[in-house]
């Protein structure tokens, strides 16, 4: 049966900054362009809702104008805002992102001292959550680094995961994160409730060193997880399913102005269309290989979400 999935994202939620000149690695001074929404899970969850999704989000920010510009563009494309805390005296979290000639990127991030790690996981938000009748949680990795936020999600992950709400999860291993003795064991928690794993080369490396796809897939299999899909950037993707269902795309022609995002556009573009019973598994990951390549068009974490018509329109040139 076709229908509109019920989407719900727990964690961060920052206003992003892109340093205009590469390789400063935010040691000089630079020109930098911003506020831009951003979190990877609110980059999730607006995505998700431009493709079709029913999303609700849990997460904080601050009573500032940092705040306003990530809750306006949440409630622009139709997330519903009730369960984000606006946290008096308390900034919004942010994060700058300065690039090099190589691809690499290099983050400072202000979450732990931010209002990103001040939401609620209270009774009455669980059974909120309950109450809307979930079909997906996602949880992105980035929401792990931070102690107290950490806590939080699992927490919502072991609530909803009990009751039979499936799990989505992408690692999304950061470098600036993984400092944190706690981060790798509360990823192993989430890894082993989640549904569908949906890491990039670089978390599958870090967290499966030396292993193939369908040899880590099979461990995940066998705890439970319906789907791995491998987001591959430049290469593409690749995907398989525990009933034996394997699907592969090679990347489509883009410019990247900004890949910072397009991971968590495929994973809500994968994750909002397969739930909707309206696409089988290949065709939900062409849809999201598509979606990460306009991503990376335009400058800004969230600002190349894109549609269901953008995305067949691109999907329609290539062919």
């Amino acid at each position: 049966m076709n229908k509109r999935p019920k989407i719900v994202c727990a964690g961060d939620l920052l206003v992003e900054f892109v340093a205009c000149d590469k390789n400063g690695r935010h040691r000089r001074v630079a020109t930098y362009t911003g506020p831009f929404p951003s979190g990877a899970a609110g980059i999730f969850v607006d995505q998700a809702a431009l493709v079709g999704g029913d999303c609700l989000f849990v997460g904080g920010v601050g009573d500032d104008a940092f705040g306003s510009v990530v809750l306006d563009r949440l409630s622009a494309h139709g997330v519903a805002t009730r369960l984000i805390r606006v946290v008096q005296g308390v900034p919004t979290g942010t994060a700058f992102v300065s690039y090099n000639d190589d691809g690499s990127r290099d983050f400072v991030y202000n979450i732990a001292l931010s209002a990103a790690a001040r939401f609620e996981a209270d009774e009455a938000t669980l059974q909120a959550l309950a109450a809307f009748k979930p079909d997906y949680l996602h949880v992105s990795g980035s929401a792990l680094g931070d102690a107290g936020m950490a806590a939080r999600v699992v927490m919502i992950c072991e609530t909803l995961h009990a009751a039979g709400v499936k799990i989505s999860f992408d690692p999304n291993v950061r470098k600036e994160l993984v400092g944190d003795p706690a981060y790798f064991g509360a990823v192993a928690k989430v890894l082993q409730m989640a549904s569908m794993f949906l890491p990039s080369e670089i978390d599958a490396e870090t967290l499966f060193p030396g292993r193939e796809l369908k040899s880590f897939a099979q461990d995940l299999f066998a705890r439970g997880a319906e789907a791995v899909v491998l987001k591959k950037g430049e290469k593409g993707c690749e995907g398989l399913t525990k009933h034996g269902e394997a699907a592969r795309f090679d990347a489509h022609s883009a410019t990247p102005l900004d890949p910072t995002g397009a991971g968590d556009c495929f994973c809500a573009t994968f994750v909002t269309l397969f739930a909707s019973g309206a696409y089988g598994f290949a065709d939900a990951m062409a849809r999201a290989n598509a979606a990460g390549a306009l991503a990376v068009g335009k400058v800004g974490p969230m600002e190349g979400n894109s549609d269901l018509a953008a995305i067949e329109a691109l999907l329609g040139r290539a062919r």
